[in-house]
């Protein structure tokens, strides 16, 4: 009984933290490319309780920004893959430093007034139903060249990791 309660504590501080991780670069990438974020921060809540509850569960695949500029095209195009491990060996650290990650956003292309972004996940596994997130289609990002950041954060049963996807 007392390794299923570590182990459920472990996976929550797990997805807690992560959560944070995605979504506090997911903020960060916005502002610095001037695109709105009131309604990010109207559902941050909902957003942060759906994909903590799916990293929790071992569902979630990827979190994904798509930035939609004015003219119909969809860059950049931003994935948040989780990974996860059984053994529940490692310790809750931002990997990539901050420092890093701010000379790495420095480079995003700017995009034009009036840009918007959609959020959509891509799953693994079975899920459980959240408020506020429904099916939806993603764009391709074919003909999009991409990077990897590498991982922005990792704990105890998972590691969230970035690709960005450019024209």
């Amino acid at each position: 009984m007392t390794s299923t309660y570590t182990y459920t504590y472990s996976r929550t501080h797990t997805a807690t933290h992560l959560t944070d991780v995605i979504l506090g670069t997911i903020s960060d990438i916005l502002a610095d490319l001037k695109v709105n974020t009131d309604r990010l921060r109207r559902e941050w809540v909902e957003n942060e309780n759906a994909i903590k509850a799916w990293i929790e569960e071992g569902s979630l695949d990827a979190v994904v920004l798509e930035c939609h500029q004015p003219s119909g095209t969809v860059a950049p195009v931003i994935e948040f893959p989780v990974s996860y491990t059984t053994a529940g060996e490692g310790n809750a650290e931002f990997t990539a430093s901050r420092a890093r990650l701010a000379r790495f956003r420095a480079k995003v292309d700017r995009v034009p007034a009036g840009t918007t972004y959609r959020l959509f996940c891509t799953f693994r596994a079975p899920r459980t139903e959240q408020p506020g997130w429904g099916p939806g289609q993603r764009a391709s990002t074919d003909g999009l060249r991409g990077i990897t950041f590498g991982n922005l954060g990792s704990a105890p049963h998972a590691s969230a990791g970035m690709r960005y996807h450019y024209i």
